[in-house]
């Protein structure tokens, strides 16, 4: 059974950091391009970042380049997204999503939105 589970999501500050984890299971990780998404009014679903199997190539949306890092431990089946200096908009349910390489880049993923499987969601607030 596949699974993905999302954690580290809380309310913090504006200027603060948080750490987000998704731990998966049930299929070949190293397989897989895997990629954070968050759910906003409006527009919907929108890729944040995702991150190749092998870990040498990332996609960032462009508000959060600079300030957002993806990175993945292949060996204990986790994705990470490091958030830093966090503001009010980047406020939304953050989810974790995965889609085999064979299938698609990581450019495609994170702007079609497009995955196999999703997490649950984690809940970012960002507010003072």
């Amino acid at each position: 059974q596949v699974q993905l589970v999302e954690s580290g999501g809380d309310l913090v500050q504006p200027g603060g950091s948080l750490r987000l984890s998704c731990a998966a299971s049930g299929f070949t990780f190293d397989d897989y391009i895997l990629g954070w998404f968050r759910q906003v009014p409006g527009p919907g679903r929108e890729g944040v970042s995702c991150i190749s199997s092998n870990d040498e190539s990332t996609y960032y949306l462009n508000s959060v380049k600079g300030r957002f890092t993806v990175s993945r431990d292949n060996a204990e089946n986790t994705v990470y997204l490091q958030m830093d200096s966090l503001k009010p908009e980047d406020t939304a349910v953050y989810y974790c999503a995965a889609i085999r390489k064979s299938i698609t880049t990581v450019e495609t993923m994170c702007y079609f939105a497009g995955a196999e499987y999703w997490g649950q969601g984690t809940q970012v607030t960002v507010s003072a």
